[in-house]
């Protein structure tokens, strides 16, 4: 018997794949639009400022998405102030991209953590001016509440340092967060390879937005459909129920009520 699942819905719209996926550091876009499908996901997130916005004719990492399969979500990768990330989401939204944006803050160029107090700024801003805004933030339980409480349609905390591969770093704080969100979360960053999302969506997230494990593997095609399993199970999982933990063995075939006990 199949079991029942909520929708996988952000500000309205609904996804059939709890994956997103990204567009760099892909060998060549061709290789890209391969892992795309193969990864199911109809969400992909698009730095503005790798897309040639002021002359459209020439070649762009857009014309390998499949708009009526995917949808772009337009994200603020680089930007170091509010100011800067506020311009860059408008500057997308006045391309005809979007007006969603994956909100990026960035408060250190070595570690890319996010500079938290900018970004609750710069969603106040851009929902003010009519963004659906899905901020990437540490795994912070305060800074996601405060990021709700700033209009995010839905949180997206870090599970380890972009590009990192280390995989959910803080178990916790995604549970903590997950526990008291009243929008969707999705664990953003850190994962390295299928494991790692099915972690991640067990421990109830929402979904898992990733491009480097992807598109740095030996195979990213491969990879990608992985990722698609993989999330599907941990999703599976989390609705199933895992048995609580124990100290102890509890046998698997109990032995009361055996002949000559």
């Amino acid at each position: 018997m199949a079991i029942a699942d909520a929708p996988f819905t952000i500000a309205g719209r609904t996804f059939k794949s709890r994956l997103i996926v990204g567009t760099g550091k892909y060998a060549s876009h061709a290789v890209m639009a391969q892992a795309h499908a193969a990864s199911g996901a109809d969400m992909v997130t698009v730095a503005v400022r790798r897309v040639n916005i002021s002359d459209r004719s020439r070649e762009s990492l857009l014309d390998y998405i499949d708009t009526s399969r995917m949808f772009i979500l337009p994200n603020t990768a680089g930007c170091y102030s509010t100011d800067e990330a506020v311009r860059t989401a408008m500057l997308g939204r006045e391309a005809g991209l979007s007006n969603w944006v994956k909100l990026e803050v960035i408060g250190d160029e070595r570690t890319l953590f996010p500079d938290n107090e900018a970004l609750v700024e710069a969603t106040r801003i851009l929902v003010r001016e009519g963004f659906v805004v899905l901020p990437y933030t540490s795994d912070d339980p305060i800074v996601c509440r405060k990021l709700e409480d700033a209009g995010a349609a839905a949180v997206m905390p870090l599970g380890a340092p972009i590009g990192s591969g280390l995989g959910i770093q803080n178990v916790n704080n995604i549970r903590i967060i997950r526990e008291f969100s009243r929008v969707p979360v999705i664990v953003d960053a850190g994962v390295g390879t299928a494991s790692d999302s099915t972690i991640a969506m067990e421990l109830g997230a929402d979904g898992v937005l990733m491009n480097t494990a992807i598109a740095g593997a030996q195979e990213p095609i491969a990879m990608a459909e992985a990722m698609k399993y993989a999330v599907m199970a941990g999703r599976l999982a989390y609705l199933a129920g895992r048995i609580p933990k124990k100290m102890y063995a509890t046998a698997s075939s109990p032995v009361e009520g055996l002949v000559g006990r």
